[in-house]
């Protein structure tokens, strides 16, 4: 049976990241995707220049709608944008109960922009945070949800990764793109253990959307695969290989997406 998976995130209209990203993603590894839109952003590879929030009944609503109809396998969080829209899709998650829950914490977006307001990060944490069975957090919003400094070792990240856990999340997977090393490894950290996810750090400036679909993929895979460890292991190839091809698509004159379709184009 093929998954059926929902995005709760903003609409990029670049296409690169957001729900766009998403609904890319679930499509490329074999899972039916659906969206929840909590923000309309104006913004193309070069940056964002503004938000526009849509009202939390409306994103309830568009919840609702679909839990009525759909049996929703998993669901990817992303871009919430402030406290009252945390408030009412951590109600949705808590009244509907979805099999399986990816949240990922998105603050800042690829230029600087800042997504998720300062008085919200209280919110994630005590609302969201205990819901999810995975937080994919990078380096920056791993430090911004601590309010601690950016780690900057992988020493460091796990001991944030456990930080994050001992907030209430079953599992963290701690993205070190940011690390200044050869490689760009990931840790996921749950209360069992602590596993390394070793990968190349691929040479290129088109990384618009990495960590929205690197979410989505995560989502995706995990009603097609036995465990987190496979989920991972897969997720990560596949983003590597987006990457890889990301200077094909030739998008935009800033920093383009990754190549969601690689294996297919």
């Amino acid at each position: 049976m093929i998954p059926k998976v929902l995005t709760i995130a903003g609409s990029d209209p670049s296409g690169g990241a957001g729900v766009q990203a998403d609904l890319k993603t679930f499509s490329a590894l074999g899972a039916y995707g659906m969206s929840v839109i909590t923000a309309l952003t104006a913004q193309s590879t070069q940056g964002v220049s503004g938000v526009y929030v849509i009202p939390a009944a409306f994103v309830t609503a568009q919840c609702d709608a679909l839990f009525a109809d759909v049996t929703v396998d998993a669901v990817k969080i992303g871009m919430l944008g402030d406290e009252e829209r945390i408030r009412c899709v951590a109600a949705v998650v808590r009244t509907q109960k979805p099999p399986l829950v990816v949240l990922d914490p998105v603050m800042v977006a690829k230029g600087g922009h800042r997504l998720l307001s300062e008085s919200a990060i209280d919110a994630m944490l005590h609302e969201l945070l205990p819901l999810a069975d995975v937080v994919t957090p990078n380096l920056p919003e791993a430090a911004a949800l601590l309010q601690t400094s950016l780690a900057r070792t992988e020493e460091e990240m796990c001991e944030q990764g456990r930080a994050i856990l001992a907030r209430g999340a079953r599992a963290v997977l701690m993205k070190g793109g940011h690390l200044d090393a050869a490689e760009s490894p990931d840790w996921l950290v749950t209360e069992q253990q602590a596993v390394r996810f070793a990968g190349p750090r691929i040479v290129t400036k088109h990384t618009h959307g990495t960590g929205c679909s690197l979410s989505a993929a995560l989502a995706a895979l995990r009603p097609q695969c036995p465990d987190w460890i496979e989920t991972i292991t897969q997720a990560k190839a596949w983003l590597v290989g987006a990457l890889a091809d990301a200077d094909r698509l030739k998008v935009g004159h800033g920093i383009g997406p990754v190549h969601h379709f690689h294996q297919w184009w």
